[in-house]
Order: structure tokens, then C-alpha cells, then sequence
């Protein structure tokens, strides 16, 4: 199947434009006036400036990609960024960031067709993608300055969905996904809280949600968390052992999903 033919999973309760203004503003919040040498653990060899640098460059590119309601992969990844000039720019180099997000939203209907590499072909799968850019690394810079994140519920939910819902065709940049085949081998995940529960199914050409979530099916192995423990685990800011987890089933089925499904 297409990544313009399959259908997109679900309505979101989550308003992804709005989310992406209040997480940026967490994101300036918490590196404005801090080291941007300082060491970011969660990407490893980065700095905060070079966070900083990522996550407003991605929210500026998918913006340009947003007012050219593009329809087929671009070519080249050239932004005018307009960096700052200063070491001590950062934090308004990203608020500025988010603003011209703010007005590429305002500028293209969340229902515009759209070439995307996952799989809602739509403007809104944009929004989603940059909200979930911006929330992890917002994560990552407070890691790195030593505060305790928080997550809303609701978005670390809609991030673990999102997550998994594009995993299947993120395989042009990031290769191991295609590791991820298997006969009928299922992983669940769920949340605590309840409001999550997903079921992924490997299978001999690759690997993807069951429609349904396979409630009713018993799994090869289940992780079971907090959500906003679990959106951490899918993109590897915390461990498959830490103790915030229940794992049960198939341990080897679950370490070889953790060693390729690095996002």
C-alpha cells in the first residue's frame, strides 16, 4: 500500500498547531540564558546550541514545505534559517521559529493534500511531525540542564501513536526498521492510564498497527507505562529496563524491536 493510499489513523484529540506555539515556548523557556555549550545526553555529541539549531531549522523547513503544499519529495533541504548571530540568539531564534510556523499554519488548510513520507498524505501530518520534534527535544534540553520533564498526557499519547503509525515508512532514513519482519509476531504497548493501547504485528514484508489495535488478542510481548514514560522509551530517552516499566512475553522479541526502531 501507498503512503497516498492508506488511510489515516484516526482523529486526534490534539490540537497539533497549538502545541507546537505552547512547546516552543516551553523549549526558549527553559534554554533561554543557558550554556549553549552545554552537552545534550540525548543526542549524543550535540550541544544545546546545536539542539536549538535542529529543532527551529526543522520547524522553518516544514513551514516552507507548508506554504508550497508540496506533492512530491523536495529536492533539497536549502532554508534561508537566518541564523543568529550571537551565541546568546538562540532562544529568540526559536521563538521566531515558531512563528513562522504559526503563519504557514494559518496559511494551509490541516486538510490540504499533501506529499508526506509517512502515512496521512495531508498538511496536518506536518503539524504533527513538528509538534513531536519540538516536544522530544524540548525533553532533551531539560535532561540536559538537569530539570525533571513533564508531559501532557493527552500529547504523550498522540506522540506514541504517531510514532508508531509512521515507523513503517521511515525506512529511507533510518535503515534498521527493515530488520523489523517477522511471522505474525505481535508487540503491544499500553499506557497505565488507559486512552493508549496499540498491538504492531510483524510479518514476513515488514510490520505495522493492527487496524483494530487487536484488543481481544493476546500479544508476544507487552510494555506497559506511563504514557509519557512510553513516548520517552519509543524514541530512546529512557531504557527498556528502567523499573517505570512492566515487561512481559517475548524479552527477545522486544530487544530486537528496541534495536531497530531507532527514529
Amino acid at each position: 500500500m501507498s503512503n497516498s493510499d492508506r488511510p489515516a489513523r484516526g482523529t486526534s484529540p490534539v490540537d497539533h498547531r497549538a502545541a507546537v506555539a505552547t512547546e516552543t515556548a516551553r523549549f526558549v523557556a527553559v534554554v533561554r540564558g543557558a550554556d549553549p555549550a552545554t552537552a545534550v545526553p540525548g543526542c549524543p555529541g550535540w550541544s544545546l546550541a546545536d539542539l536549538v539549531r535542529h529543532a527551529g531549522s526543522v520547524q522553518r523547513w516544514f513551514s516552507v514545505l507548508l506554504r508550497g503544499r508540496i506533492q512530491e519529495p523536495p529536492r533539497s533541504r536549502d532554508v534561508d534559517l537566518r541564523l543568529p548571530t550571537g551565541e546568546d540568539g538562540w532562544a529568540d531564534w526559536l521563538a521566531d521559529s515558531a512563528t513562522e510556523a504559526a503563519g504557514a499554519f494559518t496559511a494551509t488548510d490541516p486538510d490540504t493534500p499533501m506529499w508526506a513520507w509517512g502515512a496521512d498524505p495531508h498538511a496536518r501530518f506536518w503539524a504533527r511531525r513538528m509538534l513531536f520534534e519540538t516536544l522530544v527535544h524540548r525533553v532533551d534540553a531539560e535532561l540536559a540542564l538537569g530539570i525533571r520533564p513533564v508531559i501532557d498526557r493527552a500529547l504523550a499519547v498522540d506522540g506514541v501513536d504517531e510514532f508508531l503509525v509512521n515507523l513503517p515508512f521511515a525506512a529511507s532514513f533510518a535503515p534498521k526498521v527493515a530488520n523489523l519482519r517477522g511471522n505474525g509476531e505481535t508487540i503491544r504497548f499500553r499506557t497505565v492510564e488507559g486512552g493508549g493501547d496499540w498491538l504492531v504485528r510483524l510479518g514476513p514484508d515488514g510490520f505495522g498497527l493492527d487496524p483494530d489495535g487487536g484488543r481481544a488478542d493476546a500479544a508476544d510481548a507487552t510494555v506497559r507505562g506511563a504514557a509519557a514514560d512510553l513516548l520517552l522509551l519509543v524514541y530512546g530517552r529512557l531504557p527498556l529496563n528502567a523499573e517505570s516499566f512492566e515487561r512481559t512475553g517475548d524479552q527477545e522479541l522486544l530487544a530486537r524491536w528496541f534495536a531497530n526502531s531507532e527514529f
